[in-house]
């Protein structure tokens, strides 16, 4: 399919996704606070008959475009082919397609890479199952550039001899490397592509982006002819018509003699948007740590109140914005953990955590408004007290007062697990009920995330994240977490609310392998001066089991059980003989003793 393109025309090359205008800038009308990109771009097949290059860009509606950003691709097949413009067409519409559908909590490297990993396999697999499987050179591969604007920051992809430049005054600044080997002045070849190898080795670059800044993507079939000053004057001329500045400069590749396939895209950026978690996280590890703070002591644009709480993970106070005169909690790293990296990697995505849920049963994080001199996270103050006092104050609660608790706390667990997250340190001081009976989740210091930005890989560590009389067994196991995890902490929470004690004791952390762990005996909840169903007991040891395939599965699943008695848990429900009728026990074990005897007389006559 060629990618030849018209100004004002929308062909199959340009895939086109969100509110892009055809004919005039091209530029989408949105709000101040929001991404805005101008996009121009032409293809000519030139002097070949086939077009092999095709190009791309997609500008997504919200919430997509805040989360994933704007996407542009190029890609060059080989001339030694007849089908690499299948695998260019390929290549371009599976990236700007697929990279939408990956998960938001995936950053974009991630992304990204996953994407093109699949589609060279894919391309590969054409080739190996082609009558060019023995000679890749006409196979179906293709070189590929892209670039990903998401916020204020430029990623960039590359595999092959397209280039990414950014215009930096009068000139160009290439920002990718050509992957062609060069044996003679007549006689080069690719080293790397997509679609070469059923490996695919891929060149990243991150960098930040400031507003005016203008990109240009183009092949070889381009930049080999035309110069930078005249590519940075005609986009100066055409500030207002980009595609008309695509257009004279691939015509002036022709009139200076290209004879290959020609594309350009040309990318600028009008308006940024805030930034996000991923770039604050990036620009706060730069920041210095904060000193210890005091009551009445001014700190970045707030007063400190008092102070709310302080461990060896963290220190909590209460402080009045200046500007909104809101109350909020300010929380700084520890002074015993500061030369702790993995620690301050944690403490610093807090603040993307808590901005990533929104959930009522979540504490949120204040967004910034002016600039931060130190590393901090600023979250909305909670008024009310910690599920711990709360079981302090209430220390034989009933049944239904825990359900209504626990029902409220797996709702905010859930927001965690549908964004890929685990909280993995669920206790009673890390829930908050506020004035209002509103059960809320706090301290994200220990969640994982799964592949956000990329700082560390927290499944992997040996430590036990969390608290270690909640953490579920198979993290002293030294394996990876799951919701089953979250959902085991969350039953322990339960059944010390209703009992005041754990059900295993403290003996989980001391189970360091699956034969110790199978060991532990789970005490039941249910005691004499308790009137508990004794089909809830079932319902907890299920929740709370070492083995986590034994467990429950589902925070809903364990929610309902709750309250609807389970037929298998309704079966054990009946006490044994010895309990319901001692004496009648003991008849029956003397009777069958007697027969026993009797037998064994017999037999020795």
């Amino acid at each position: 399919m060629s990618s030849e393109s018209q100004p004002g025309e929308i062909k199959p090359g340009e895939i086109k996704i969100g509110e892009i205008k055809a004919v005039e800038r091209r530029t989408v009308e949105r709000k101040p606070a929001e991404l805005k990109v101008t996009v121009g771009q032409f293809s000519d097949k030139g002097c070949k008959t086939v077009n092999q290059d095709f190009h791309g860009v997609c500008i997504p509606k919200e919430p997509l475009l805040s989360s994933k950003g704007v996407a542009v691709a190029i890609a060059d097949g080989i001339s030694s082919s007849n089908v690499s413009q299948i695998a260019s067409e390929s290549a371009v519409k599976s990236f700007l397609e697929d990279y939408y559908c990956t998960s938001e909590a995936w950053s974009v490297k991630t992304s990204a890479q996953r994407v093109l990993t699949a589609t060279n396999s894919w391309l590969y697999a054409q080739t190996q199952q082609s009558q060019y499987r023995n000679d890749n050179d006409r196979g179906y591969v293709c070189t590929f550039s892209a670039l990903v604007i998401k916020s204020a920051t430029a990623h960039l992809f590359h595999v092959g001899d397209a280039r990414i430049y950014r215009v930096v005054d009068n000139a160009l600044e290439q920002l990718t490397t050509d992957h062609r080997i060069h044996l003679s002045p007549e006689q080069n070849y690719l080293a790397r592509a997509l679609g070469i190898g059923s490996h695919l080795e891929i060149d990243y670059l991150s960098l930040n982006v400031e507003q005016g800044d203008v990109f240009v993507l183009a092949t070889d079939g381009v930049y080999e002819h035309v110069d930078a000053r005249f590519i940075t004057k005609t986009i100066d001329d055409s500030a207002s018509d980009l595609d008309n500045a695509a257009q004279i400069i691939v015509a002036e590749a022709l009139r200076q003699g290209s004879a290959d396939n020609l594309t350009v895209q040309i990318v600028r950026v009008d308006a940024l948007p805030n930034r996000d978690a991923g770039e604050i996280y990036q620009q706060l590890s730069q920041l210095p740590l904060p000193p210890l703070l005091a009551a009445r002591m001014q700190f970045d644009g707030y007063t400190v109140l008092r102070e709310v709480h302080s461990s060896h993970r963290s220190h909590l106070y209460l402080a009045q914005d200046n500007e909104t005169q809101a109350r909020v909690i300010i929380k700084i790293p520890s002074i015993d953990m500061r030369g702790d990296a993995t620690y301050l990697e944690s403490f610093l995505m807090e603040e993307w955590i808590a901005r990533r849920i929104d959930d009522a049963h979540v504490m949120k994080a204040i967004v910034p408004t002016r600039k931060r001199n130190f590393i901090y996270v600023v979250t909305e103050y909670i008024e009310g007290q910690t599920l711990a006092q709360w079981m302090i104050d209430h220390p034989k609660p009933d049944l239904e007062s825990v359900r209504g608790i626990i029902e409220q706390v797996a709702k905010g667990l859930r927001a965690f697990h549908r964004a890929e997250m685990l909280h993995q340190d669920l206790r009673p001081e890390n829930i908050v009920i506020d004035s209002a009976g509103v059960m809320k989740i706090i301290d994200f210091g220990s969640t994982s995330v799964a592949g956000v930005l990329e700082v560390t890989a927290q499944d992997q560590q040996a430590n036990v994240r969390g608290t270690v009389q909640y953490a579920a067994p198979e993290y002293f196991l030294g394996e990876s977490g799951s919701p089953r995890s979250d959902i085991f902490s969350l039953g322990v929470v339960a059944y010390q609310m209703l009992t005041g004690k754990l059900p295993y004791g403290a003996e989980v952390a001391k189970c360091r392998t699956q034969a110790a762990q199978s060991k532990l005996v789970y005490e039941s909840v249910r005691t004499r001066d308790r009137a508990i169903p004794v089909w809830i007991d079932g319902v907890f040891k299920k929740a709370v089991h070492p083995n986590p395939l034994k467990r429950y599965g589902e925070l809903s699943e364990f929610i309902y059980d709750l309250r609807h008695p389970r037929q298998e848990f309704l079966d054990k429900t009946r006490a044994p003989l010895i309990e319901r009728n001692p004496v009648l026990f003991w008849k029956v074990v003397c009777i069958v003793l007697l027969i026993v005897i009797l037998v064994l007389v017999s037999r020795g006559r």
